[in-house]
């Protein structure tokens, strides 16, 4: 199903080879043209670049730049390097003792693109309601500290800074590791907490003691571990044996034994390997002209029905009125439901005190306690615009709530592993059953398809098997990731939040409702592509630190102050000269000896990208760009009292954003029950009575 059919985007800068022209593509849109009839005009320059160039009243509007348009810095000069610096994900980056690096290929641009599409496609919806096209503004920067909630929260309620930890992943007030050397490569492991981790880390355990290596966890209750509250000392102790394990072991076992066994570990892969992988070829993804990757995602379409009424919503937003039952859990359903409610749509969120989602478990900062579902500020972040429904599924009685619904919905979200949703008789077939025209959408690792559809993975899965870990580094030193900025988590829910609204466009027009397959693996994999190519050329990609083969030069240098660095990204030999003649010939010992702000104002002011590698202090207290464009929104939690919750990175000229608080869990339930499914108060009283709102 190609829900943009018929409609065309005009093209403006250098946008016809970035990954927002891919998306709309490969969801049936005609690139190029004039700007004049077209449906969607799409651009990297914003609204002051656009010059004497007229947009169309009905065109959606999408500009895609480092800073925004309009504030004080839009005008400023930026790419890739230094709005990750800017935007806060080259900050926690690479190795505490070197300095911060750059993600594979353009981690932070992708990631814009991504929400761009999701901006795109909830203006197209708008237009469908009131008639109008807008301008849609993405700020690259802005994204970039979207991904930054643990540091975020971490800044705000204890004022702790989190930092670059290599190969680990920085959970508040616990550092895991993630990156483990093999005999002959790379993989990425976490031990997890909860139910979730509990299977895996005990296949980790057994297979340790098979093998015959010490084992410290050997023993240990993985249902009552967490890993925000294991003593610093013992950590030591288990990653050490689990490297010596690790470094045992070959990829082609981790791959093979590995997930035979359900350690979830994955290799680390080269291009080459992903090429090659049996998963992506059973899904026919590399089937494509080019052997390179065209689809953001996968549409199913189902059957025509009469198109049904559109809502009218209370609240303001482009997709006010859409009806969304929930399901997602985690980050990749919480931030696409809080992406849909955020732009207005309504949304019920189906929960349970017997599996809570595992942001209402962690507990990474002073004000939350363990038992507490209600005051971790992880959760009020990731969602926003949301009543809560607490329900235990495992209840016959739940159904009484679950089918009218269904009958209500516009929209379900899922992102459990493939197969759950058809055990509780919630999959696609059934809900069509009963709402033909339903849009259901699925998050997952590997997709709702192929030979790994029934794996389970978290964020550093995708990065690792889409060759983004191994490719993210210097080439001296072991690969490292993002260690507090999630990356796959926070793609996809922009992919999935896009094909939602193309997808309920769509239903206005023709009737048909759809499944959406997202897969993290493929969304990551699209990233790569440039990298993708080099391989199929027979190269075979290494990694490179700061640098970028598609850039003239840049790095990022350390200015005076502890920890204090400056990206730097040139595209010429003109802007080198410019450069040299301020700085001279030594530009590190230039910058070492300057605040790393002046610099930036120097060099900004004479036409060179640069920007300070900011942390959240930075980008909270001090950036007037990420404050004017609103990148944070005081709501009233009613636990932790009023503190900036991250927005929604999208500007729509015309229509209206108001987010509201995360709800505590199950605040909704008896009204829900009342006033969605029609139950009487004595029935409420019963299932009450029976653990049905559990």
């Amino acid at each position: 199903m190609m829900p943009l059919s018929g409609h065309r985007v005009a093209i403006l800068g250098g946008m016809a080879d970035r990954p927002l022209a891919r998306f709309l593509a490969s969801i049936g849109a005609e690139l190029g043209g004039p700007v004049e009839g077209a449906s969607f005009v799409i651009d990297d320059i914003g609204l002051e670049g656009l010059g004497g160039i007229a947009i169309p009243e009905t065109a959606v509007h999408v500009s895609v730049t480092s800073f925004g348009s309009g504030g004080p810095r839009s005008q400023w000069k930026g790419g890739e390097l230094v709005a990750s610096a800017m935007g806060g994900a080259l900050r926690v980056t690479g190795e505490p003792d070197l300095a911060p690096v750059k993600e594979a290929g353009d981690a932070c641009t992708f990631h814009a693109d991504m929400v761009a599409g999701a901006g795109a496609m909830a203006a197209h919806y708008s237009r469908g309601t009131h008639g109008k096209g807008q301008h849609v503004d993405v700020s690259i920067q802005q994204v970039a500290f979207s991904r930054n909630f643990n540091g975020v929260l971490c800044w705000q309620f204890d004022r702790r800074k989190l930092t670059r930890v290599g190969g680990a992943l920085a959970y508040g007030k616990a550092t895991v590791r993630a990156i483990w050397r093999l005999a002959d490569g790379w993989c990425f492991h976490s031990l997890m907490t909860g139910r979730l981790g509990a299977p895996a880390n005990q296949a980790l355990s057994d297979w340790m003691d098979e093998v015959g290596v010490p084992n410290p966890l050997h023993g240990t209750d993985w249902l009552s571990y967490n890993r925000s509250t294991l003593p610093a000392d013992t950590r030591a102790l288990w990653e050490a044996a689990i490297a010596a394990f690790f470094l045992s072991r070959t990829k082609h076992e981790i791959a093979t034994e590995g997930l035979r066994r359900g350690i979830n570990a994955c290799v680390a892969n080269e291009p080459g390997d992903v090429l090659a992988d049996p998963h992506l070829a059973a899904r026919h993804f590399f089937d494509t002209p080019s052997g390179l990757p065209e689809r953001f995602a996968t549409i199913r379409k189902g059957a025509a029905i009469a198109a049904p009424a559109i809502h009218t919503g209370e609240r303001p937003g482009p997709l006010a009125g859409v009806r969304v039952l929930d399901f997602a859990w985690a980050l990749v359903g919480s931030i696409t439901t809080k992406t849909l409610g955020d732009l207005g749509a309504e949304i019920v969120k189906i929960e349970s005190r017997t599996r809570p989602d595992l942001a209402r478990l962690d507990v990474q900062v002073s004000a939350s306690s363990p038992g507490n579902w209600d005051d971790k500020p992880w959760f009020a972040h990731l969602n926003s615009s949301k009543r809560s429904l607490s329900l235990n599924m495992k209840k016959p009685e739940a159904r009484e709530l679950i089918d009218p619904l269904i009958d209500w919905a516009d929209v379900v979200v899922e992102n459990f592993s493939p197969g759950t949703m058809k055990k509780l008789g919630l999959d696609y077939d059934a809900l069509a059953a009963r709402n033909p025209g339903i849009v259901m959408v699925s998050g997952s690792v590997f997709g709702q398809t192929g030979p790994l559809a029934q794996e389970w993975g978290v964020d550093g899965t995708g990065g690792a098997l889409s060759g983004r870990t191994f490719l993210t580094g210097y080439p001296d030193r072991d690969p490292v990731i993002p260690g507090a900025v999630p990356y796959g988590d926070v793609i996809v829910p922009f992919v999935m939040a896009g094909s939602v609204a193309a997808a309920l466009q769509h239903r206005r027009e023709t009737g048909l409702g759809c499944h959406i397959d997202a897969s993290m693996y493929e969304i990551c994999v699209q990233q790569m592509r440039d990298y993708l190519a080099a391989a199929r050329r027979g190269e075979r990609p290494q990694r490179s630190g700061n640098a970028d083969p598609a850039v003239f030069f840049q790095d990022v240098f350390q200015a005076q102050g502890e920890d204090r660095w400056v990206a730097i990204s040139l595209r010429d030999e003109a802007e080198l000269a410019r450069l040299h003649a301020i700085a001279g010939g030594d530009v590190a010992a230039w910058v070492a000896q300057r605040a790393d702000h002046a610099i930036m104002a120097e060099l900004q002011a004479a036409g060179i990208a640069c920007g300070v590698v900011q942390d959240c202090e930075d980008m909270i207290d001090h950036d007037p760009q990420l404050a004017g464009r609103g990148a944070l929104v005081t709501l009233d939690h009613p636990l932790l009292g009023p503190f900036g919750h991250i927005a929604t990175p999208i500007k729509f000229s015309h229509d209206r954003l108001e987010p509201f608080r995360a709800p505590r869990m199950g605040e909704h339930a008896h009204t829900i029950a009342r006033d969605t499914c029609g139950l009487s108060e004595a029935r409420i009283a019963e299932l009450d009575a029976a653990g049905v709102f559990e």
